[in-house]
């Protein structure tokens, strides 16, 4: 009977432990956040969420780049084809601006040409997952996976080479334990420091506004999200990258997030003799 009583105490203790102890801390660890940054004026660098501060770098998470130079990464996510983005390559092509692009697998198994583009001009084609989900939902580490490889296949297959290892979380939500699985992938998540409601089709913003917005959003190591659906930032954006270049911004690939004193022709050398372009003009010859 003493025994019985000693081996029940021990494990009410046991129990009192976890539940007071652990779980706290992994429930911590799974709750759905959602991406916001605090703007702090034109030219100034926007704050990050006090929610993520102490983990976010240690999870290889990005909302800015290189802070210390007058540096932008501009970044496009791609839910669906809304006719523009053909239009938004022209424009970057001609400026001599990088891109990443953020994509699902349904927009590459239904627009492999643009995706090819991208790539043979020297663009980032990042993964936004294959169903669009809050990646903080999913605790299963095969379905957590599921939604990378099923992009990374569908790319590989149409481009032969492996996906860039960039990722952005859908909607913006994540948990401290999303970016932790995603880091164990192999990818950096990548947030932003500037975005703006320009996702609703039937209701978008101006022109004028869409200028005065993006260019006083803008800040050193600033990474720019836009959505590709929006006719608004295509109509725009031309004018926004000359506009930012006048004042002394220079455009940067996801590649080169950690880098510094690097100059404007450097940049655009880089650009130029980008890998995933290489390849890209590599595969095609092949296949010719």
């Amino acid at each position: 009977m003493k025994l019985l009583k000693k081996t029940t105490c021990i494990t009410m203790l046991f129990n009192f432990f976890m539940t007071s102890t652990l779980l706290p801390v992994y429930a911590a660890d799974t709750n759905e956040l959602n991406w916001y940054y605090m703007a702090k004026g034109k030219g100034n660098v926007a704050e990050q969420p006090k929610e993520s501060a102490d983990f976010l770098k240690d999870c290889a998470g990005y909302y800015v780049g290189d802070t210390t130079q007058k540096v932008i990464y501009l970044t496009f996510d791609e839910g669906y084809e809304n006719g523009n983005t053909g239009k938004i390559l022209d424009i970057l092509k001609e400026v001599e601006v990088p891109a990443a692009f953020f994509v699902t697998k349904p927009y590459i198994d239904s627009q492999p040409d643009l995706i090819k583009r991208m790539v043979n001009e020297g663009h980032i084609v990042g993964n936004h997952s294959v169903h669009h989900p809050s990646m903080a939902s999913i605790h299963d580490k095969e379905k957590f996976k599921a939604e990378f490889t099923g992009v990374e296949e569908a790319y590989k297959n149409l481009i032969g080479s492996d996906m860039p290892k960039y990722f952005r979380p859908p909607m913006g939500k994540y948990s401290k334990q999303s970016l932790e699985m995603t880091k164990e992938l192999g990818y950096k998540t990548i947030f932003w420091s500037f975005a703006y409601k320009d996702w609703l089709v039937n209701s978008q913003p101006s022109e004028s506004y869409a200028i005065e917005k993006i260019t006083n959003g803008a800040h050193p190591g600033c990474i720019m999200l836009l959505h590709a659906v929006s006719i608004t930032n295509t109509n725009v954006l031309k004018t926004v990258i000359e506009s930012l270049k006048a004042d002394g911004y220079v455009f940067k690939s996801l590649d080169y997030l950690d880098d510094s004193n690097e100059t404007e022709a450097e940049a655009q050398a880089k650009f130029n003799y980008a890998p995933q372009k290489i390849l890209a003009q590599q595969y095609t010859t092949i296949n010719q």
